[in-house]
């Protein structure tokens, strides 16, 4: 299997493109854990190929470092590859956004990112070969109306990217930015998109099975290939 022996650290596990994410790499040989608020499993394959889940609040800076530290601890290194899939959402003209909403999509879209790079990057940065993931957004480079507090962590997080990117250049970790389209997850199920003419359908959208397939190949590239953007678009 393409990555057996590398150990996958999955954010946001639960459900969506993390959870598809974390059942796609075990398939693939990699020792998945798998990390969500619950703690709950994604599928047996994940615990099958030696992997295991924890739970963690990604909005509690505290419970964060503790986390690492422990997982650090446990595994004597870094990940060699670390996802971040966690993501919130939510519709709002920006008059009408609440700043709980504001916050929250702040806190996990992007201040997470950044507390777990933080916290993982000096071991990561160890390794012969380490891989940094997230997934951005079509929103986290154009505006839609709607999605303010969505589109300044996304934009936010495309940032964060950038600076990773110059930060890692002629090291041995390799960030790419995953920018899909529309994925059909439970994100959507408050705002009903087929019956909104101004969302996208759900049978027009990606799978979490495309986006997860994409981070895949891109775990997968030999030593030495960077692929610092990736978009993913439906047909």
């Amino acid at each position: 299997m393409i990555l057996r022996e590398r150990t996958a650290l999955v954010v946001g596990s639960s459900g969506g493109i993390g959870r598809a994410t974390a059942l796609h790499l075990a398939r693939a040989g990699a020792r998945v854990i798998a990390i969500s608020r619950d703690g709950a499993s994604p599928g047996d394959e994940v615990l099958s190929g030696g992997g295991f889940c924890l739970a963690l609040d990604l909005e509690n800076e505290v419970e964060i470092g503790r986390v690492v530290c422990e997982l650090l601890g446990e595994l004597g290194k870094g990940p060699d590859l670390l996802v971040n899939a966690a993501g919130v959402f939510d519709l709002a003209l920006l008059a009408e956004t609440t700043i709980q909403s504001f916050d929250r999509q702040i806190a996990v879209n992007l201040r997470a990112p950044f507390l777990l790079l933080r916290a993982l990057l000096p071991a990561m940065m160890e390794l012969d070969s380490a891989r940094v993931v997230h997934i951005g957004s079509v929103a986290g480079r154009n505006a839609y109306p709607r999605n303010g507090a969505y589109s300044a962590s996304k934009f936010g997080l495309r940032g964060l990217h950038e600076v990773l990117l110059e930060e890692t250049r002629g090291t041995t970790v390799a960030p790419t930015l995953i920018e899909p389209g529309a994925v059909n997850t439970p994100l959507w199920d408050p705002f009903d998109p087929d019956a909104d003419p101004n969302l996208p359908a759900r049978a027009a959208m990606l799978s979490p099975d495309d986006v997860a397939e994409a981070i895949v190949f891109v775990a997968s590239r030999p030593v030495g290939v960077r692929i610092p953007y990736l978009p993913v678009h439906p047909a």
